[in-house]
């Protein structure tokens, strides 16, 4: 018949401990008592949990006082935070602070050592809450392990008021550190502010009178200015007192030809008259009398009165017009010396203006660079007095505030660490039948396993008297030899013999 393997290993297993009672129950039992030695006297470990909350300085330039302008700031502080909680000072400081346990048997003034300090370490965490990490939230919590429930809550208040302490002297050496540095920039900030005033003050004198319209220039988007204003004004008045000296000029050299040809005169175009309106009327009233003597000549004789007056009126007019050209000549004259100072000063202006122009603009490039300068330096030095301001604030503020607040009090729970005295007697139980098993397959002789492929013939009992079993025989086509304990094989053919009523066994 075919027997399955795991079936032979449990019954064997079961037949053995049945046989074997003290091999495996023995281990069992030591297991099992251990452990329950181990629930009883295991010493209790406390977790006490501080929540803790962490801001920004409110004197920064964050859009809202106290937050942190970027996470990666926020991830920094928390990170300087973790660092403190492990260092030395704040470890020994807590440790002094709640004292030595109760079954502390060091001498107190020895109290706490360099061991004392790295068991508390080990012990100390500082983490982010559960699905979070540093930079992401501004919550974290302080834990602290100890045998004791109330001691466990003391060094988590311990360490609190010591991290507290210890930010807050750092956050002061820092300013303090700041507040050197800053100092001497804003003195080096100064100092160059007066050296740029100094050389802008000296382009100020140099200028002279002529400081506002170079400011206007310096400041104006389009480059006008009153003094481009006014030299564009003075060469239009010079344009025009130029342009009157041209036709005066013509005019008196007409009226010099006129007083010995008064044709001249009455073929002067009109408005080269129009200085002149007695002038001109006289000219036109003398044209008027030659047409008028010429309609009368077309219809009298020479001898009519009407003719002779007509002749006396146009000859009368000629002696007033005569006369009138000497004293045009004379004020045309004077108009030409007049316009001709006129021009000679319209051009001294002009000159005097461009002058100014020119050497405005040669000083508004060096000008323009220096008051940029100086602006520059003033920006810099209130922004260091700004700088300094803040961290005289934060130093004033390090020893009166703290950036660290606590949510309510260390939580110790109300279980200490660890898995149960139930829990763990029935995992002795279980772990100590386990270990009992194993040393039983360890000790115990086990029958061997019979190849699935042999055939075993069980032959009927005959009528003769029982006999002794026939030696077990190996067929020499076997190619894996069996050896088996003396021992061990005696057994088993003695219990088979007795299963078939002694029977023969043939392989």
């Amino acid at each position: 018949m075919n027997t399955s393997h795991p079936l032979v290993g449990l019954l064997q297993l079961l037949r053995a401990a049945r046989e074997y009672p003290r091999r495996w129950a023995a281990p069992a039992a030591a297991v099992a008592i251990a452990a329950l030695l181990f629930a009883v006297f295991r010493p209790a470990t406390w977790e006490a949990s501080q929540a803790l909350i962490i801001r920004n300085e409110a004197t920064g330039e964050q859009a809202e006082p106290g937050d942190f302008a970027h996470p990666e700031q926020m991830k920094s502080v928390q990170e300087m935070i973790l660092e403190l909680t492990k260092s030395r000072g704040v470890l020994r400081g807590a440790l002094a602070e709640v004292g030595p346990p109760s079954n502390y048997d060091g001498e107190p003034a020895e109290w706490p050592s360099d061991r004392d300090v790295a068991d508390l370490r080990d012990v100390v965490a500082l983490e982010p809450p559960k699905g979070a990490e540093f930079g992401t939230t501004e919550v974290f919590y302080l834990t602290v392990k100890s045998r004791d429930r109330s001691r466990a809550v003391a060094l988590a208040d311990a360490l609190c008021n010591q991290l507290e302490s210890r930010f807050q002297n750092i956050r002061d050496t820092k300013a303090q550190s700041m507040i050197g540095e800053l100092a001497n920039a804003v003195k080096l900030a100064r100092i160059d502010l007066v050296e740029a005033t100094s050389r802008l003050s000296a382009i100020e004198k140099e200028i002279g009178p002529d400081l506002a319209e170079l400011r206007i220039l310096n400041e104006a988007t389009n480059g006008d200015s009153t003094l481009r204003r006014t030299s564009g004004e003075i060469a239009t008045e010079l344009r025009v007192a130029r342009s009157n000296y041209a036709i005066n000029r013509e005019l008196f050299a007409l009226l010099e030809q006129a007083q010995n040809d008064p044709g001249q005169l009455l073929a002067a175009p009109s408005q080269l008259l129009e200085s002149q309106p007695a002038l001109r009327r006289l000219k036109d009233g003398l044209v008027d009398a030659q047409i008028h003597t010429a309609q009368l000549k077309g219809r009298m004789n020479d001898a009519h009165p009407l003719v002779q007056a007509a002749r006396e009126s146009e000859k009368e007019i000629g002696r007033h017009l005569y006369h009138e050209l000497a004293i045009a000549l004379r004020g045309v004259k004077a108009d030409l010396r007049l316009t001709g100072d006129r021009i000679q000063m319209l051009e001294e202006r002009l000159a005097e203006a461009t002058g100014r122009l020119e050497r405005l603009s040669e000083l508004r490039t060096p000008y323009a660079t220096q008051v940029a300068e100086t602006a520059h330096r003033t920006q810099v030095l209130q922004r260091a007095e700004q700088q300094l301001s803040q961290a005289r604030a934060s130093q004033s503020s390090a020893s009166i505030t703290n950036l660290i607040s606590r949510i309510d009090s260390p939580d110790p729970g109300t279980k200490p660490l660890g898995p149960g005295r139930a829990v763990i007697v029935l995992v002795g139980l279980v772990g100590g039948l386990f270990v009992g098993l194993g040393v039983l397959l360890m000790t115990t002789p086990v029958i061997p396993e019979i190849p699935a492929t042999a055939n075993v013939a069980v032959v009927a009992p005959a009528a003769e008297p029982a006999v002794s079993p026939r030696p077990l025989k190996v067929c020499p086509e076997s190619t894996a030899p069996l050896t088996l304990p003396l021992g061990s094989l005696t057994a088993a053919l003695s219990k088979l013999n007795r299963r078939n009523g002694h029977g023969s066994v043939k392989v």
